[in-house]
Order: structure tokens, then sequence, then C-alpha cells
């Protein structure tokens, strides 16, 4: 076992030791001047890691939530709108567009394979009425990453709002929100930013807010024109996570204070280092294009994901993540955003090295028809 607790999962992630004491603080009222000067730096400081100009949003909510106020925001029953499924989460855009009564078009893509962005061309062309593109920056389920600014140059050409969800990517793979014509853009807190899971951030474009003043799908809790409203004085339409809020204020101030273009050098140098260890103990890794946010590969054929990741959670005292849907039991996440580090890492890779070698062969068979 190792001698500490080593986190890699893509969410949450290891929360740095300056963030834990904000969070150890003794908690006060949020309809006060001291909560709503934090909440007016800490919006700043979000449109500087969102690089846009734009104003950014904060949700009491996990990232879905945020998802959820992208559809619900710019859209009026009906809509015709292009949801580009990579993955676990590229699906979930597709459920929540027909919870709401949208008509998406999905387009999906081999799960550990990137968008077709010359496909996303000739559907906005052949479908003129399209209201939105829904991308992902970085499929969590797979660990790939989206061109974005290509789609960008694509969509922004069309009366499209192009709507990317960057919960796992945002603060790890590049983003550039308004130079690459991003109109709405998701983020969550428990993961590259560093804090637990409980707060959706969600920017908005001057295009996206003229649509959302439009639309006409029915919302409440998350209508952006309360949070609008409420953040020009500092405050929130709802009751905050004051905690997070107040947690949200250091970690923007670490991330900023070591810059965005470091953090994503970081995080893409910890990937190949990632890569390559996982490919020297007999892993595959998966995505075709592969994110700096997380490494996902798979066990070698017959071996049992599963198994392997409860004994390293259970006896090695280090977590990965496994597969979902069909790749269950298939696949292991590995985590390099955030403050995870290469000692982490190595340690981590240690370890499933000892699983690896040191279980017996039978105790390792996989039932999984995959």
């Amino acid at each position: 076992m190792t001698s500490r607790s080593l986190l890699l999962t893509p969410g949450p992630v290891p929360i740095p030791e300056p963030v834990r004491e904000v969070l150890a603080e003794p908690i006060f009222h949020h309809r006060t001047p001291r909560f709503r000067k934090i909440m007016l730096v800490v919006s700043e400081r979000l449109r500087k890691v969102f690089r846009t100009e734009c104003p950014v949003y904060t949700i009491a909510g996990s990232g879905s939530s945020g998802m959820e106020a992208a559809v619900a925001n710019f859209h009026s029953e009906g809509d015709a709108v292009l949801v580009l499924d990579t993955g676990k989460f590229g699906e979930r855009f597709a459920e929540i567009a027909q919870a709401y009564g949208l008509r998406p078009i999905v387009v999906k893509s081999e799960w550990g394979q990137s968008v077709d962005v010359e496909a996303v061309r000739t559907l906005l062309i052949q479908n003129p009425g399209i209201k939105s593109v829904f991308a992902q920056l970085c499929e969590t389920s797979t660990g790939v990453v989206n061109d974005i600014e290509a789609l960008g140059k694509i969509v922004r050409q069309t009366p499209a709002l192009l709507i990317v969800d960057a919960i796992a990517g945002l603060c790890a793979d590049r983003l550039e929100t308004d130079a690459w014509g991003v109109d709405v853009v998701i983020a969550g807190s428990q993961k590259a930013m560093m804090l637990p899971p409980g707060l959706a951030f969600i920017s908005e474009s001057a295009k996206a807010k003229k649509r959302r003043e439009e639309a006409r799908l029915p919302r409440y809790y998350f209508d952006l024109a309360r949070y609008e409203k409420s953040l020009a004085a500092g405050d929130t339409p709802f009751t905050p996570a004051t905690g997070l809020v107040c947690a949200a204020e250091k970690a923007l101030e670490l991330i900023l204070a070591e810059k965005l273009e470091n953090i994503w050098w970081r995080c893409r140098k910890l990937g190949e280092y990632s890569r390559e260890r996982l490919t020297g103990l007999g892993l595959r890794p998966f995505a075709k294009s592969p994110s700096s946010a997380l490494t996902a590969a798979l066990f070698p054929r017959g071996a049992d994901g599963s198994k392997v990741l409860e004994i390293l959670r259970e006896e090695k005292n280090v977590t990965f993540a496994g597969g979902q849907d069909a790749l269950k039991g298939r696949l292991l996440r590995a985590a390099h955003m955030g403050s995870i580090t290469r000692q982490d890492l190595e340690e981590g890779f240690q370890a499933l090295e000892e699983v690896l070698a040191g279980t017996r062969s039978d105790q390792l068979v996989s039932t999984s028809p995959y």
C-alpha cells in the first residue's frame, strides 16, 4: 500500500492545501458585502480562465446542471439542435435536449474518435434551421479532445450557437472562448478547477444572450436572466454554495498565478508520460486524439479491469477511474489535471504495475464479452 491515499480520477481531483484551508473556515452569511466582494472577484477570475470578456455565471449544482441550463436558456420547443456524440457525456446532451422537447440530430463518433469536423459543416449546410451545436471539449468517458477551434470557424458562419461542455477540459485542454467563437462554455468545480463537486459555471456570448432573450423554453432555477441581474450586484438569485464559492476564489488565484499556458503545457506533458507508462504496462491508449486532462487506456484483452481497480483501491490506496457502459471492466482512466503531479502518477502507475505482476492470472480474467 502506498504511504498516502492517491486520487487519480478525472473528477473529483485532489484539492490543494490552500483551498482546503478556505473550506475549513467558519461559514458566514451570503447576503453581505463580504460575500458579494468574493463573488465579484470569482466572476472576474472565471472570465480570465474561460478566456472571455463575456459574463460567467455560477450555479449551485453539478456540471450537468450547467448542461441543462445551456439547453433551457437558448432554445424553444421543437428547435433542431446538432449533438456531437463522442461518448457518455455527448449522449447526455442528447438526453437533456429530448427532455426539453428539442429535436436533436445526433452525430455519433466511434468511442475513442473525435468529432468529424467536415461532417458538421455538411450537416449545417443541409439543415440551416439548426439552432445550436453541442460538443465536448474533452469527452471524459473516452479521454478524447475535440477540435473546438475548427468547429468554431464553421459554426460562427451560421446563426447557430456553439455550446461546449468543458467540464473536464477547462484548465487542462486549451480553450479560447472568444477567439474561437464559442458562444456558451460549461465547466464544473470538481475537475481541473481543484474544488469539491457542487458548482457549475457557464459563460454566455452576446450572440447567446440575444438568443436567450428570444427563447421560450420554461426555466426557473436555471434562468440565466436571474443570474445576470444578480451578478451585477455581486449576488446570486438563489442560495449559493458559500463555502465552495470562497474556495473558488483561492483555487482561481492559484490557477492564474501559474498561468493557463503553463498549466496546458504541464497537463500535456503529464498526459504524454501517462500514455508511455501505461503502454509499457501492456495497456493500450484508447483516444485517437488524447486530452490533456486524462488518459484512457484499455486493459489487455481478457483482463478484468474492474478487479484490478478494486485491488488498487482497497489494497494499494490508489484510485483510478474505470470505463463506462460497454467499456466497463475494460478501461482505466487516469487524470493528470489540476494539482496532480508527476510524482503522484509515478506512484500510481507503480502500484498498478505491482497489481498486474503480483495477482494470479485467474483473478484477473474478465467475463466481459468486450
